[in-house]
């Protein structure tokens, strides 16, 4: 430290210096990491004396990423240091404590681009009706990129719009249609208007109109969720045509809430206004005479016209539950696209493998939430804990005293009666009042060490006087009576050590020793702190235990309404078991398994399909592969060769992703697990497609539960399963608590291949009665094109070789987007040749050439890999794969 400095610019400088002994600072000059000392520039007097004083501007201080509260590591890095003027990127808010931030990637650069500035009151020019030109040029680039979404819509209904087969459907429900359109047009139309308004009746605008769309500004709320629900259910209608209307009303109610003119000031989850504007469709439609006079198919599946005016409490309430599970793992678009499809998937499924689905996550969700919840939140709150504050098993707990020691202890009446000493440090009442055992800190264990201690120099008689002034005086505190005669002192003397009691400070219960305001831990989580690190271990594993046995019973138990069983048995399998049934499907064409069933009379158990003798039966009409299927290997066999094949791509995927670990980037070993979909489900689709999407579908509830088992943090499978994913997590999992990776990943590939089948029609007899789809099409494996080829090309490519981005920015470059433009044509090529060389009957008969369906094709890629690149509201494994497949049976690919 500069000594001719004066010691007020001392201690400025001394408080703004990154010392590597932070601890070495008095009480009072140790600094909470949150506080802001102003720089002491050179325009200040250096003849001032005024000491240079904390401002008491305070920032929140960053929780910790672990989830943990134990971590007090930011404490050191949270040391003040001086501004250096140097270049590099930083914020307009940057403070001159805290750690140091690097320098952003385009992606974090974009993100923060489209976060809004509630600091206005702080950044004066950012209110003002003028910007600055980069400003004004980024918003242009930011409006492009928006228009560009509309048109993506706009461009889609108007493919649904000239699909030959959605005409007639049209013309039907026109009044319905017509009223939910003209319903969201006036909402949205009226937004602005009603700005306007309260912009004046609130004060005078500096325009006549103050409106202004901010460069933040993300559509993705407004337009995909609407949009997207009534161009699916006008696609699903070719087969089912009840499903329209309720559509038409999830679409209304899935409009942003602010579109909506409040009429009470109240903050309820179901909007009065709202719920009526819902019903429109239904007032001025004609859905009941429509689908009460047969209008629908007969296989259709209609619901009354009291549930349809439900569905907006359905749905808003639905989303609200579906929020708070999942926190901020999912975006608003994302939410509410997930709330109508469960809510389609309770109310309209109809074919037994979205009635297995709907048993699964709707009767087995439902269980373990009702019955778990508690188990799970305590499991959560007592992994939080860290284990330095669990009571130590060694040390007895202490006797609480009485009332009658209290007021009749020994100590004291040998005191009242002998006038012997009181000794402090043995009062029950000073021990239970310095015992402070919901402290937050490591300092409450500190602190029960030896009380501090005094030094005597050894010197006799002088050594006696100096005793009284000296005594309980704490060290680097000195007496200015004796600076001149420790100055005299050639040699340190001898210093014995004897208990002080005087001046002994006591702790703090609020502030650790070093001064800072202690981190109070919540409710959940205080709860815990008297239990022993083996009675927290034995409590997780009751946790653990009665968990698991939840899940069992919710899978098991027969009880109807509760059992996944029991519904699937009565809803989708016709009365028969489900294992039973399960057996028949894979094994039932084995001779020595139909010899074992026939022989210990298991029919009524296990559903034996039908052996077909004659091969001549089939033969017309059908292509070799389902001639194949059939009349040689058998449809049962058939499933048995394709689960052995998706078991050899998985360990062959699995082997090459653990080899790749040590050598590769984390994305090049994520998108493995893509091209891993691609090798299963593009050759086997067609093979099966009602078996692929029940594969799909359990494996769907089975990572859900294996997700909800990693963030419930409950022995044994947790940690294993979270050091699994740890390596392959990017940032979009590391929002909330959902690892939703590999569960959207698995979603974009199933979701086409789902909408395909739910508007085809179903054939099979007895017990395999709608296990069977007579025709084939190319937008059943649209999903896993896009997500396995599309993708994966365009991270791989766009990362290697992106020279040039868009014109909006962000981390999307345009060789990126070309190349899953061309992946996407390629696949959808690959499917539509397959499909032909198979020889499997095609929907649309297979009556267009190659150059129209090339062109059908090349526009349908195009369209997903635009939308890939300007979406940033919704995750692109989900929304792009529907898009796609939008267009592609709209196109009649």
């Amino acid at each position: 430290m500069p000594e001719h400095l004066d010691p007020s610019e001392q201690g400025a400088l001394r408080l703004l210096s990154r010392s590597p002994h932070p601890y070495h600072h008095q009480n009072s000059e140790l600094l909470d990491p949150s506080d802001h000392f102003p720089y002491k520039s050179s325009e200040i007097n250096p003849t001032s004396t005024q000491p240079v004083r904390p401002s008491t501007t305070r920032e929140i201080t960053p929780s910790s990423d672990s989830g943990t509260e134990a971590d007090d590591e930011h404490f050191l890095k949270g040391l003040p240091a001086p501004r250096r003027l140097r270049k590099g990127l930083r914020g307009r808010n940057e403070v001159l404590s805290g750690t140091s931030t690097p320098i952003p990637s385009p992606a974090l650069l974009e993100e923060e681009g489209r976060r809004p500035s509630y600091n206005l009151k702080r950044e004066p020019h950012l209110g003002k009706g003028s910007c600055s030109p980069a400003e004004a040029l980024r918003r242009r680039k930011e409006l492009a990129r928006r228009l560009t979404e509309f048109l993506i819509i706009g461009f889609l209904g108007a493919v649904v719009r000239t699909n030959v087969h959605v005409q007639p459907i049209l013309r039907r429900w026109n009044r319905e249609l017509y009223a939910g359109m003209g319903v969201s047009a006036f909402l949205i139309s009226l937004y602005p208007l009603r700005l306007v308004i309260w912009a004046y009746r609130h004060g005078t605008p500096s325009k006549k109109i103050p409106l202004s769309v901010p460069s933040s500004f993300d559509p993705a709320p407004l337009i995909y969720p609407p949009a997207i629900t009534v161009l699916v259910s006008l696609l699903l209608a070719l087969d089912n045509e009840a499903i329209l209307v309720p559509n038409i009303i999830l679409a209304i109610s899935s409009l942003p809430p602010s579109l909506i003119p409040a009429v009470s000031n109240v903050d309820q989850v179901c909007d009065s206004l709202h719920w009526a504007l819902s019903c429109t469709p239904l007032i001025l439609g004609e859905a009941f005479q429509k689908l009460t006079t047969g209008g629908a198919s007969s296989s259709s599946t209609a619901i009354s016209i009291e549930t349809m005016t439900l569905l907006y409490p359905l749905h808003r309430n639905l989303g609200s539950l579906l929020r708070t599970l999942t926190t901020t793992s999912l975006l608003t678009a994302e939410l509410q696209l997930l709330s109508i499809s469960l809510v389609d998937l309770l109310l309209l499924s109809s074919s037994p493998q979205a009635v297995i689905l709907k048993s699964m996550l709707w009767v087995g969700g439902l269980d373990i939430l009702v019955s778990c919840t508690q188990a799970i939140q305590w499991g959560i709150s007592l992994a939080r804990v860290p284990k330095w504050r669990f009571k130590r098993a060694g040390t007895p707990a202490k006797p609480r005293p009485t009332f009658i020691s209290t007021i009749m202890s020994w100590r004291r009446v040998k005191h009242d009666l002998f006038h012997a000493p009181v000794d402090s440090l043995s009062c029950s009442s000073c021990e239970a009042f310095d015992d402070h055992d919901d402290s937050d800190e490591l300092g409450s264990i500190a602190s029960k060490s030896p009380p501090r201690v005094m030094t005597i120099p050894d010197g006799g008689g002088a050594a006696g006087a100096d005793e009284s002034q000296t005594f309980g005086t704490s060290p680097g505190h000195k007496d200015p009576s004796h600076s001149t005669e420790t100055k005299h002192v050639s040699a340190p003397l001898r210093r014995h050590t004897l208990p002080g009691l005087g001046n002994a400070t006591r702790k703090s219960h609020s502030h650790t020793p070093s001064g800072r305001r202690k981190r109070t831990a919540s409710n959940s989580v205080r709860a815990f702190f008297s239990l022993t690190q083996e009675q927290a271990a034995i409590r997780k594993w009751v946790y653990a235990v009665y968990v698991y046995v939840c899940i069992t019973g919710a899978v098991l138990l027969p009880v109807p309404f509760v059992g996944v069983r029991v519904a699937v048995m009565n809803d989708a399998l016709h009365g028969n078991e489900p294992v039973g049934w399960a057996l028949g499907y894979l094994f039932g064409n084995l001779s020595w398994f139909r010899w074992e069933v026939v022989s210990r009379g298991l029919e009524r158990w296990i559903c034996l399909p039908s052996r077909f003798s004659d091969e001549t039966e089939y033969s017309r009409g059908l292509g070799w592969a389902e001639r194949l299927r059939q009349s040689y290997l058998g449809e049962a066999n058939t499933r048995l060769v394709m689960s052995a094949y998706f078991g050899a791509v998985i360990v062959v995927g699995l082997t090459v992703v653990f080899r790749l670990s040590p050598v590769y980037e984390v994305d090049t070993r994520r998108k493995v697990f893509h091209f891993m979909m691609v090798a299963m489900f593009l050759p086997a689709t067609y093979a099966d497609p009602t078996f692929a999407a029940l594969a799909l579908s359990i494996v769907l509830a089975l990572f859900l539960l294996l997700d909800l088992l990693r963030a419930s943090q409950l022995p044994p499978l947790s940690k294993p399963l979270a050091s699994f994913l740890a390596p392959y997590v990017d940032g979009r999992d590391l929002r909330g608590p959902v690892v939703i990776s590999h569960i959207f990943l698995l979603i974009g590939c199933a979701i086409p291949l789902w909408l395909s089948l739910g508007s085809l029609p179903r054939t099979g007899a007895g017990c395999l009665e709608g296990w069977s789809v007579p025709t084939r099409e190319v937008s059943m494996v649209s999903g896993v094109i896009c997500v396995g080829l599309g993708d994966a090309a365009a991270s791989l490519i766009g990362r290697r070789y992106g020279r040039r981005k868009w014109i909006w920015g962000g981390g999307k470059s345009l060789e990126g987007s070309l190349a899953f433009a061309g992946a996407v044509f390629v696949g959808l090529t690959t499917a539509r040749l397959w499909l032909r060389v198979g020889g499997w009957p095609a929907s649309d008969g297979n009556s267009e050439t190659w150059s129209v369906s090339a062109l059908k094709m090349g526009v349908c890629a195009a369209t997903a890999s635009l939308t890939e690149a300007v979406l940033t509201g919704g995750n692109d494994n989900v929304i792009v794969p529907v898009v796609l497949w939008t267009c592609v049976k709209g196109l009649g690919v």
